[in-house]
């Protein structure tokens, strides 16, 4: 066999939340989410970075401490690099990245109210953030906002995780 398939990313997982079981395939999906950014960007080396299962009370804290904001959000992103220049891991020599923080219990139930699974929620979150890591940016909406979606559906398309729904609440 040998290796031929190295990841281009080396994805660090950290659960930090007691909150929510953490379900079997999500960490797989999350390198495929952080390695399908990095093909279509063409991103050329190796890259790390680390993500973080959080519960509320702790993404409200790093929220507020950050960001001024004192509420729960379902991903923050803390990039390391700037302007598509990164830190090099002196060891690997591979890009770092920076910090993904996802809270598992609003991506839980950001999944119930979008109607479809944690699966897809968690792989939207992941690749997001990847975009911001990477330098993409919406809060100014317009044109960079439509730009980040539209990278976004492009990588999740690829994955085989489409928004084959809107974003509608289902009467019950």
């Amino acid at each position: 066999m040998g290796v031929m398939n190295v990841d281009k990313v080396k994805v660090q997982i950290t659960n930090r939340q007691k909150e929510v079981k953490i379900p079997s395939g999500i960490r797989l999906l999350i390198r495929r989410c952080c390695n399908a950014v990095l093909r279509t960007e063409g991103f050329s080396g190796s890259a790390e970075v680390s993500v973080s299962f959080l519960n509320n009370a702790q993404i409200r804290e790093l929220n507020r401490d950050h960001r001024g904001k004192d509420i729960e959000t379902d991903v923050l992103s803390f990039p390391m690099g700037e302007n598509g220049v990164y830190d090099k891991n002196m060891e690997t020599g591979a890009s770092v990245l920076g910090d993904i923080v996802i809270s598992v219990e609003k991506a839980v139930s950001q999944a119930e109210l979008y109607g479809h699974t944690l699966q897809r929620e968690i792989g939207f979150l992941t690749v997001h953030s990847m975009l911001h890591l990477l330098g993409y940016d919406h809060e100014s909406g317009g044109l960079a906002a439509a730009l980040m979606r539209e990278k976004e559906e492009e990588v999740l398309a690829s994955l085989g995780l489409t928004r084959d729904i809107s974003y509608v609440i289902p009467h019950s």
